[in-house]
Formats: structure tokens, C-alpha cells, sequence
């Protein structure tokens, strides 16, 4: 197994890839300095102290622990995702419901099928995965519901003037708000392999994991990032499209 310890030395070497990016923005003027400074910093405290924490978990491999482990991801996952849900009424709960549905039924075909075990060291990272995957995909979901229903606005004023109920006169919307979430998904899966090499597979392989096990594991996350995502956007758009609509049913954009 190869050697994985890295020197404090080589990690504040790496720093001058930050520097890089900082003279990048200065020479650009893209006003991003500030943002990328304390994305740095954030990285860093954040990765130390939830390492600290996860040897800790690892090393009790309590099921109550890793369960509330799983629950602070996915509550985490529901908070970041709502941040992108402007105009958009319970948008945390929302979030929260589409991402923990997701989230546990992926894990549990995952549990069923026998291809994961119920201790930490396994949950926990393959929670990681999928929960953050399902909070950028209802997120773009969320943004592009608001943009669709401000560009096509007459469009549904016209279907509630010929009768139609919200749900009716949003179905276009609905639909496009998913396709544009699951589509980086949907992408990324199309060109596993060929384009890129998932950050899961090429860890285990760094580890000095048999390749051929690497891949079996990476198909199976691929796979519940396709469901995860299927179904947090789905519950989160069909929740979410009611609030542009008033208790008459007239669309409301705030």
C-alpha cells in the first residue's frame, strides 16, 4: 500500500495554488478575492475538524452515533440546498423531506442488497456523497423554477385563464426544473471512465485497493446518485411550484 501521509510541509506548499487563483482574480478583476480567501480557510478548519470527529465515530462504531451522523448530513445538505430556493415558502422542510427521502432510500436498496454495512466508516462518506450530490440538483432544480416561471409567465396566465388548476399550468415547468437538475448527474454518468475518474474510485485506488473492486464500488454510488437526485428533485419541485401560486390559484412571483 502505497505511503498516504503527507507533510505539513507539502500541504502549505499546495497553498500557492490558492495564490494562483488570488492573482488570477486581481489580474481579471473578478471580485473574487474575499470569497476565495475564506473558502480557503473554511476548508481547511472544516476538513480538520470533522476528520478529528469521523476517527472518533470510526473508532466507537456506535449505530445510534452513525445514525445522527447521517441525519446531521442530510439536515445540513436540506439548509445549504434552501439557500438557493428564493420566493419559495417551507423551503428548508422542502429541501429537508426531498433530500432525506432520497438519501435513505438509496442507502436502503444499498443495505438490502448487501453492497454496504451499517458502520461508519461506509455510511457515513457514501451519505456524504449522495446527500451533497441531492442538494446541488434541487438547487438548480429551485433556481430553474424561478427563471422558468418568470420567463413563461403569460404562458401560465393563459393555461389558469382556460381552466387549468396550478398543478396543470405548471407541468411544463415542473418537468424542466428536474431535467435541468438531474442533468449533471445524467451527464457525468454518460462519461465516467471516459472522461473523468471519480474521486471515490481514484481514492480507493491511491489506497491500494484492487482496481476492479474500485470500479464495482464507483458503479454503485454512480447509481445512487442517479435515484438520490431522481428523487429529491422530483419531491422538491412538486412541493416547491405551489408557492408561485395564491390560495385563488393566481400566480405569484415575490
Amino acid at each position: 500500500m502505497p505511503d498516504l501521509n503527507i507533510s505539513n510541509l507539502s500541504l502549505a506548499l499546495t497553498g500557492l495554488l490558492i495564490v494562483i487563483a488570488l492573482i488570477i482574480d486581481s489580474k481579471e478583476k473578478l471580485g473574487l478575492r474575499k470569497d476565495i480567501i475564506i473558502a480557503t480557510i473554511r476548508t481547511v478548519v472544516q476538513l480538520f475538524a470533522i476528520g478529528y470527529i469521523l476517527g472518533y465515530i470510526f473508532e466507537i462504531d456506535n449505530t445510534i452515533v452513525t445514525f445522527v451522523m447521517v441525519l446531521f448530513i442530510i439536515f445540513n445538505a436540506a439548509f445549504q440546498g434552501a439557500k438557493s430556493a428564493e420566493g419559495i415558502d417551507h423551503s428548508f422542510a422542502i429541501s429537508l423531506l426531498a433530500i432525506g427521502v432520497g438519501t435513505f432510500v438509496s442507502l436502503g436498496v444499498m443495505l438490502f442488497s448487501g453492497a454496504l454495512k451499517w458502520i461508519p466508516s461506509q455510511i457515513i462518506p457514501i451519505t456524504g456523497m449522495i446527500a451533497s450530490n441531492a442538494m446541488t440538483a434541487i438547487g438548480v432544480g429551485y433556481r430553474t423554477m424561478r427563471s422558468k416561471y418568470t420567463d413563461q409567465r403569460q404562458q401560465v396566465l393563459e393555461r389558469l385563464s382556460l381552466g387549468a388548476n396550478a398543478s396543470q399550468a405548471s407541468q411544463s415547468i415542473i418537468r424542466a426544473s428536474i431535467k435541468s437538475a438531474m442533468g449533471p448527474t445524467v451527464d457525468t454518468t454518460k462519461t465516467v471512465g471516459l472522461v473523468s475518474l471519480p474521486g471515490m474510485m481514484s481514492g480507493m485506488i491511491f489506497a491500494g485497493v484492487d482496481p476492479i473492486a474500485a470500479i464495482r464500488y464507483q458503479i454503485i454510488v454512480m447509481f445512487m446518485l442517479i435515484s438520490t437526485t431522481g428523487f429529491s428533485t422530483m419531491i422538491s419541485s412538486y412541493l416547491a411550484y405551489r408557492s408561485y401560486f395564491n390560495d385563488k390559484v393566481q400566480l405569484v412571483i415575490k
